[in-house]
C-alpha cells in the first residue's frame, strides 16, 4: 500500500467519469429491459443525475441513502445530506447503484437494505468511478472507472464545484 500518496497522485475525475460513463452506456445497452439509476448519497447520487441526463435515460435517477441502516447507525444518526427518493416503481425493475468510492462494502449493504425497503427489484448492479480495496465484506462492482490503493488511515472523497466539475480529496481519517 501507498502510504506517501498524496493529492497529486490522484486521478482526474472528470476523465475517470468519462470513463464511467462509456461503461455505463454499455452497461444499458446489453441489459434485459429498462435500468433504472440510483446514485448513493452523496457523491454517487451527483454521478448517477449527471449520467442520467448526459446519457439521455428519461425520467429522473434515483436517490439512495444508507443513514437508516448502516451498522454503525447509533455513533452516526441520520446524515446531513439527502435521503432516499426513488422516483420509480423497484418492483421488477433493474437497477443499477451508482456510487463515487467503493471501500468497506459496509455503505453498500446498507443501500442494499434500503433499496429492498422500497420493493423487490429484478436485479441490482453497481458501477463505481473508484474502488479503492479494502473490503469487508464480499460486494464487488460490476463496472469500477478505476482502481486506487488509498491507506486505511486516509480517506478519498468526491467533491464536486460549483459548475458541476469533479474532482477528488484526500483526507487523513479522524482517530
Amino acid at each position: 500500500m501507498t502510504s506517501s500518496l498524496s493529492s497529486s497522485d490522484l486521478p482526474d475525475a472528470e476523465a475517470l467519469y468519462g470513463e464511467l460513463a462509456g461503461g455505463v452506456k454499455q452497461l444499458l445497452a446489453s441489459a434485459p429491459g429498462p435500468v433504472l439509476l440510483a446514485g448513493i448519497t452523496s457523491g454517487g447520487a451527483w454521478l448517477a443525475e449527471r449520467l442520467q441526463r448526459d446519457l439521455g435515460q428519461p425520467g429522473a435517477a434515483g436517490v439512495i441513502s444508507s443513514s437508516m441502516h448502516r451498522d454503525d447507525f447509533a455513533q452516526r444518526g441520520l446524515a446531513a445530506s439527502a435521503q432516499t427518493v426513488l422516483p420509480f416503481d423497484v418492483n421488477g425493475a433493474h437497477v443499477l447503484l451508482i456510487d463515487d468510492v467503493l471501500y468497506t462494502g459496509r455503505t453498500l449493504r446498507a443501500v442494499i437494505n434500503e433499496l429492498f425497503d422500497y420493493g423487490r427489484p429484478a436485479s441490482v448492479r453497481l458501477a463505481v468511478l473508484v474502488d479503492r480495496g479494502g473490503r469487508e465484506l464480499p460486494i464487488e462492482a460490476n463496472l469500477c472507472a478505476a482502481r486506487l490503493n488509498v491507506p486505511a488511515n486516509r480517506s478519498l472523497e468526491l467533491a464536486r464545484d460549483d459548475s458541476g466539475r469533479l474532482s477528488f480529496v484526500l483526507k487523513d481519517k479522524e482517530a
